[in-house]
């Protein structure tokens, strides 16, 4: 089982890491209102996420549904400018549950994904934001399109299901430098007209954004460690 250990000040880890992301915006020459910070919530105490939602923090992600469900079902109805994202990867037959309460879903990864997406959209009559998530490194236990098929993925939810895909989502091997991997996903989102990177984490995330990242899922230099026991 995970547990959290809660940050001694949420707050100012929040803080610390916002001012962590403009640095590194302005060391790369971007305007830090132009790299959106995603607090990974998941399997975090509500002790924890409250002190950075009053700090100001909106932007959350989750990585199962029913765990954001019963985290957020209560809070989102006070919070009607709090974002939720999907974070981790999607079950078909969790779509119209995670279209319910998420505004933008990072791992559309596959065909049969997106055929259930669809349906959902139309039953639902809204749409969240897409991103696609690719495999980077090409590692078998993760998510995500090869890097190869990418661009027939990305054409083929246009196509066939009219999707907007607004990103490109990845998670590089954590034995590899980060930086190729973001370089890659960048060249593929240009090749494809897609504007928005979601790329780099708590180790990495500066890396990321000097690679173009649009918006980085920060959670243990938030938050805290998780602890296995």
């Amino acid at each position: 089982m995970t547990h959290a250990l809660p940050a001694a000040d949420p707050a100012s880890a929040w803080r610390s890491v916002k001012d962590r992301m403009a640095a590194a915006a302005r060391a790369a020459g971007r305007r830090a209102e132009d790299v959106a910070l995603v607090a990974v919530s998941k399997q975090q105490p509500w002790d924890a996420i409250e002190p950075v939602l009053h700090a100001g923090q909106r932007v959350f992600g989750e990585n199962r549904v029913q765990e954001a469900l019963a985290r957020w079902g209560g809070p989102r109805s006070a919070l009607p400018d709090l974002e939720l994202r999907l974070i981790g990867p999607l079950q078909t037959n969790k779509a119209d549950d995670a279209l319910a309460l998420f505004d933008v879903i990072e791992t559309l990864d596959r065909p049969g994904l997106a055929t259930a997406l669809a349906k959902a959209i139309q039953k639902a009559g809204k749409a969240p934001r897409l991103y696609v998530q690719v495999n980077t490194g090409e590692e078998p236990q993760k998510a995500g399109v090869a890097p190869a098929e990418a661009d027939a993925f990305i054409a083929a939810a246009r196509r066939d299901h009219g999707f907007e895909i607004e990103g490109l989502m990845c998670i590089p091997p954590a034995a590899e430098p980060p930086g190729p991997h973001f370089a890659l996903l960048a060249k593929i989102a240009a090749r494809n007209g897609v504007t928005r990177l979601s790329m780099g984490m708590s180790g990495d995330f500066e890396t990321a954004i000097r690679f173009g990242a649009t918006s980085v899922r920060v959670g243990s230099a938030v938050f805290g460690d998780r602890l296995t026991g």
